[in-house]
């Protein structure tokens, strides 16, 4: 793999991470971040350390500095014309590498907020050796987890999802791979809602909702994102849930359950409706605010754990299989889009009206407050 002209590797590493070198790694992460016009230094790299990606644009943003674990250099961004001389030095573990930089040490705690992911943290900076590789890809793929998501997502499967990132990565999987056998498992689950199949269109929806998650860690994890896979991961994201709740309504009838043709297409076009309206909703609060409207305040963030989204929607819908009664599953969730549709439109109305008086929108999460 060609090395960008802005990347020095130092150091020799032969100890794997999701089943690539240490350099591979780097490698990947300086050819995926996008320097900006001023950013005309180069990065030296030391890859006995494995890092969070976040470091990696840290470090290229300040001219002169260098990130230091134990006293140790492990990024640092200098001149062209010392580049050499610093790779060397830390070759040779010697401390001239620090003549002129500014060093920040890791241990002082510095936090960022990744506005990408919808969190702030303090990304993983760890010694890469054999013992600490199961430590590493542990905080490596909860480093790419999204802060602010629903409540199955966060607390019910990231365990799993961790073991088949890791079967996945070993064995050479990609992440467009891991969307196809999900976008199979999605159409499948589809069919089985129509046929009235409720408990095996579950289990195929879970796994579904399963390799959703797997697919976009191991992209992260193995710095192997592309444009086409974010269109198809997130195309298939958006378009599916309305043809789950059409199908799951078709296949009332199987049960002697169907719903009166009135409140068959009143209660679609509610769900369908209310998630458009969420969508663009949440569109126009990017609009005005600059941001997720569910990164504003904490209330926002707390309520995206239950908002009428797929994977809360299909609690609903488990809940009422238990009682044998999907219809009134399937009208719950329509009640609960409702509500969820209000909750988001009366926050839009509100940042609108804060931006009117001219207060400064800002998350929580970027500010610390919890307001």
């Amino acid at each position: 793999m060609d090395t960008p002209t802005t990347l020095l590797l130092a150091g020799k590493n032969e100890t794997p991470i999701w089943g690539m070198s240490s350099a591979t790694r780097i490698t990947r992460i300086a050819k995926a971040y996008q320097p900006k016009p001023d950013e005309t230094g180069v990065i030296v790299a030391d890859t006995r350390f494995a890092f969070d990606p976040q470091w990696y644009a840290w470090i290229a943003a300040r001219p002169g500095a260098v990130l230091t674990l134990g006293g140790r250099p492990v990024l640092a961004n200098v001149s062209r014309e010392r580049a050499e001389a610093v790779r060397s030095a830390i070759d040779a573990d010697s401390g001239s590498w620090a003549e002129g930089l500014s060093a920040t040490a890791y241990e002082d705690g510095i936090t960022i907020y990744n506005a990408a992911l919808r969190k702030r943290e303090r990304p993983f900076l760890i010694e890469l050796i054999p013992a600490n590789v199961r430590a590493i890809e542990r905080a490596s793929y909860f480093g790419a987890y999204k802060g602010v998501t629903d409540l199955l997502t966060k607390y019910l499967w990231p365990e799993w999802a961790l073991v088949l990132t890791r079967i996945a990565a070993r064995t050479g999987m990609t992440p467009n791979f891991i969307t196809t056998i999900g976008a199979a498992l999605c159409v499948w689950a589809t069919v089985l809602f129509w046929d009235g199949h409720y408990w095996t269109g579950m289990a195929a929806g879970l796994a579904f909702m399963v390799l959703d998650t797997v697919d976009g860690k191991l992209a992260r994890c193995t710095i192997t994102s592309s444009w086409w896979g974010n269109i198809f991961d997130h195309g298939l994201d958006l378009v599916h849930p309305p043809f789950w709740w059409y199908a799951w309504g078709v296949g009332l009838g199987a049960h002697g359950l169907a719903l009166a043709p009135d409140v068959f297409w009143t209660v679609m076009g509610v769900m369908v409706g209310g998630y458009v309206l969420q969508r663009l909703i949440e569109g126009w609060f990017i609009h005005v605010a600059g941001m997720h409207i569910h990164v504003w305040r904490k209330i926002d963030t707390d309520f995206r754990l239950i908002t009428a989204r797929r994977n809360p929607n299909m609690l609903i819908l488990f809940v009422s299989l238990l009682f044998s009664r999907p219809d009134l599953g399937l009208l719950a969730v329509t009640g609960w889009t409702v509500l969820s549709l209000i909750f988001h439109f009366v926050r839009l109305l509100q940042a609108i009206a804060a931006r009117r008086r001219g207060a400064a929108l800002t998350s929580w999460l970027s500010d610390g407050s919890a307001a």
